[in-house]
């Protein structure tokens, strides 16, 4: 029997990816994926200090096919690591950000119930002239 809602969702995320996304660099050491699609998003953090009181922090999320994260010669899927890198290209400038997430939250999270899309959670480490 088919799964409905499971088509339904890889129907959505296909869309997503075509009509939402915008191509990314995905780095890790020496190894990088070009042409990523990928969809902006945001997480608001709030982190407890030893104060009793809140920090909040934004991240800057990738949406990512867990499918199309592929790295190496033999492209093995890779799931995100802190310390990877997205780069994305905008109006001339080039915009590093890096896997990471504030207070000991996990640097990523699937997005959706059938673990098809990645939520990559980053933060801006560099700002230069695209190339």
């Amino acid at each position: 029997m088919t799964d409905m809602l499971k088509t339904g969702s890889e129907w959505l995320e296909n869309q997503r990816v075509e009509h939402m996304a915008r191509p990314v660099t995905y780095v890790r050491g020496a190894q990088s994926l070009e042409g990523v699609p990928a969809t902006v998003g945001k997480t608001v953090f709030r982190v407890d200090t030893n104060y009793g009181g809140s920090e909040r922090s934004e991240a800057r999320d990738y949406l990512i096919l867990a499918a199309m994260l592929t790295l190496g010669e033999d492209d093995t899927l890779v799931l995100p690591e802190p310390g990877d890198q997205i780069v994305e290209v905008a109006g001339g400038q080039a915009y590093t950000y890096e896997v990471m997430a504030p207070g000991g939250e996990p640097a990523w999270r699937w997005s959706d119930p059938f673990f098809q899309t990645l939520r990559i959670h980053t933060k801006l480490v560099k700002t230069e002239a695209a190339s």
